[in-house]
């Protein structure tokens, strides 16, 4: 074991004395085993026990830190709800209080009758006040109080570990650190006016004053946000750097593949379009992110991008992330542009299929796919993780488009792209989640934008209702009344909020076990008591990849009426004859999220509904709800969600791979435009970060955490 007075950022918390095993187990579920994740676990807020009041000036309900003697303690059983209740009287030269606690036998041991000690907590009661679960520190001159007389840091907590707890460990850690270099330029701090690093990581954890926290806090939210800027930009220079096929944009070409569509262009599916070509006429990759709303019309975008790349003798790639999504593209291809002769492969797992034009399409052996492509037969091949295979190599692969990957498309490009030419292939992304353009220049600050802010001219307007209590009946009635029709509907479950108090983070596998409780009650519910004889499948995340692409094949395929599921519902999937989107508990989904559900339905050509089920009569449930009945962009809406729900709504905080101060930045614009302009103004001076090698030290280790691929 370590001694505390060796330790070190680096230091592993299992090798430092006095931090034993339940304490590692614990921390470990929060990611936290180094002394840097110790340290980096920030307080989410602060409780202000730094005044010290007499018990006589204590009054009902207040938050309050008293110091007194314990003159008696005692424990007992309550003979009911099996409590154990320790009770203690304290004294100060103004009066007496007494504290009480539950299920917390040990504090008989430690507070012990002629001991001074500090108590912080809430005043209950009113005629007899008391202290209720008060925390508590003996008083031990010359000794720094932790959790008591001073500004307190309340922690993310795990279950067996409280702020308390937290507080505990920090500080020695805290006391016998060596000191910290600094990698924020001077220059940066004085503009800021922000605190140097030992003195911003000491009064984060442990303040002086509230003010202190605050600015220290800032601190590391606007340096998270200029780590994440600056990796952006070497992002962009890095990429600058390399050489990719110039495809001239046929025009002609493209008014011809135009007219075979049976719709028109909206103004910002043109502008979209001709950003793309412009791009890959450049022999710089390009790195573009195209948004829109469900429904917008991105795959016909691609389309065209691809089919101008095959017109000047390249290949193009389009993965997205399930055989259902990489089918319904590749069936986009054959219905709009039949008469395409360069050829259109379908690669999967599962399935392997090849279009030659004028209604030729039949399956292929999968190793004479692969000698397709390498010979370039092959000019668009439309797949999924499959594509990302060494046996599997393309001639001359000039354009890669990720559908609903953005966040992984460096990573999947290194693989796909991998070929032997030098030459690096154009790079497109899509996404059909509506992110604020804060969001979007931060986190994707290395992609350039193309939005399409419009749907298409002929598609109907989906009908919307918020639903209370009293016409839920009425509701699936209609609901029976549209599948008689022939139609189908989505019913999306809510997910299961975990205990507010806790306060405790959640993993993925825990998310999951609860929103399969919420989606099996819903199954459960509808199934045998509102439509027992209806046809319902149930989908959630807990399910094999390979289970649900055959529960959403049947149901694209009509073999069920309705699909009940979680959020997992995959992004992107046609299903033009579902015309009913019913959400439970739609108060707890963000905005931009319940916009994206709506957006499954409305794709065919009959009239569609939107039916948000909610219990809550709060007013600021129905104005949430009103925004979504009158919604028509889904973009103005993400800009509301941020400003209420945060940016975790978008990405997840546990998933996004950014650090959790990063993104609370994002939900501050002035900071947001702050750090990029510094950001900017550091790699102009100093490219390399020759000039700042504590700075460059620190960009190396953000880019190791990083996992926004």
């Amino acid at each position: 074991m370590r001694q505390m007075g060796g330790i070190t950022l680096e230091t592993p918390l299992i090798e430092i004395e006095g931090i034993g095993q339940s304490f590692i187990a614990k921390l470990k579920r929060l990611g936290i085993t180094t002394v840097t994740e110790l340290l980096n676990h920030f307080p989410a807020r602060y409780e202000d026990f730094s005044q010290i009041y007499k018990i006589a000036d204590l009054i009902p309900n207040q938050e309050a830190t008293i110091q007194g003697q314990v003159e008696e303690i005692e424990g007992r059983k309550a003979w009911r709800h099996n409590l154990y209740i320790v009770e203690c009287l304290i004294t100060d030269d103004t009066g007496s209080i007494k504290a009480v606690w539950f299920n917390q036998p040990y504090i008989r041991n430690v507070l012990q009758p002629g001991r001074i000690a500090n108590f912080s907590g809430k005043v209950s009661g009113k005629e007899e006040l008391h202290l209720s679960n008060p925390t508590y520190e003996l008083v031990n001159e010359g000794r720094e109080t932790r959790h008591t007389a001073r500004i307190v840091g309340v922690y993310p907590e795990t279950r067996g570990l409280t702020s308390k707890g937290f507080r505990y460990l920090i500080k020695p850690v805290l006391d016998n650190l060596g000191k910290l270099p600094e990698y924020l330029p001077k220059e940066i701090l004085e503009r800021n006016r922000f605190p140097e690093i030992n003195r911003a990581i000491k009064q984060i954890h442990f303040p002086d004053e509230l003010g202190e926290a605050l600015i220290a806090k800032k601190r590391f939210e606007f340096e998270d946000l200029l780590l994440l800027q600056l990796w952006n930009i070497k992002q962009k220079i890095e990429l600058a750097k390399n050489r990719a096929p110039k495809i001239l944009a046929d025009v002609d070409y493209i008014k011809e593949l135009l007219k075979y569509l049976p719709f028109s262009l909206t103004l910002s599916q043109k502008k979209s379009l001709w950003e793309v070509l412009q791009d890959t006429e450049k022999e710089i990759p390009m790195n573009r992110l195209l948004q829109g709303d469900v429904g917008s019309g991105k795959t016909v975008i691609v389309a065209l991008a691809a089919l101008n790349t095959a017109k000047s003798g390249f290949q193009a790639a389009l993965m997205a992330p399930t055989e259902i999504l990489a089918r319904q593209h590749f069936n986009t291809f054959l219905k709009f542009f039949p008469k395409f002769e360069g050829g259109v492969a379908l690669f999967t797992s599962g399935e392997h299929r090849i279009f030659y034009g004028h209604n030729l399409i039949t399956d292929i052996n999968k190793k004479k796919l692969e000698n397709e492509v390498k010979d370039g037969k092959v000019k668009i091949i439309i797949g999924t993780h499959a594509l990302i295979q060494k046996n599997l190599n393309f001639k001359l692969l000039a354009l890669v488009v990720v559908d609903e990957q953005h966040r992984f498309g460096v990573n999947q490009r290194a693989e796909l792209l991998s070929q032997k030419d030098s030459a690096l292939p154009h790079f497109l992304s899509m996404s059909a989640t509506p992110i604020p353009r804060t969001l979007s220049l931060t986190v994707f600050g290395d992609l350039d934008l193309s939005i399409i802010t419009e749907m298409p001219k002929n598609r109907k307007t989906i009908i919307t209702k918020a639903i209370d209590t009293k016409e839920r009946a009425t509701t699936y009635q209609f609901i029976r009344g549209e599948i008689k029709k022939g139609r189908q509907a989505f019913v999306v479950c809510p997910r299961i909020e975990p205990n507010e108090k806790t306060q405790s983070p959640i993993t993925k596998l825990e998310w999951q076990k609860m929103e399969f409780k919420s989606v099996k009650e819903e199954y459960e519910k509808l199934s045998k008591k509102i439509f027992p004889d209806l046809k319902i499948s149930m989908l959630h995340g807990k399910m094999k990849a390979a289970e649900k692409e055959r529960i959403m094949r049947d149901f694209l395929e009509k073999r069920a009426d309705i699909l009940v599921t979680t959020s997992v519902i995959e992004v992107g999937v046609d299903v033009p004859n579902a015309t009913v989107m019913m959400i439970e508990g739609s108060e707890r989904f963000g905005l931009a999220q319940l916009y994206q559900f709506r957006g499954r339905v409305g794709r065919g050509e009959h009239q569609s509904y939107c039916f948000l089920f909610t219990d809550s009569s709060s007013s600021s449930t129905k104005q949430r709800m009103k925004s979504i009945v009158e919604a028509k962009n889904g973009f103005e809406l993400a800009e509301k969600d941020l400003k209420t729900r945060g940016p975790g709504e978008f990405f997840g905080q546990t998933q996004s791979g950014m650090p959790d101060l990063a993104m609370v930045a994002l939900q501050n614009p002035e900071m947001v435009k702050e750090s990029r302009e510094t950001a900017v103004r550091i790699i102009k001076t100093d490219p390399g970060l020759k000039k700042n090698p504590e700075l460059a030290r620190k960009m190396a280790e953000f880019q190791s955490q990083i996992h926004l691929e």
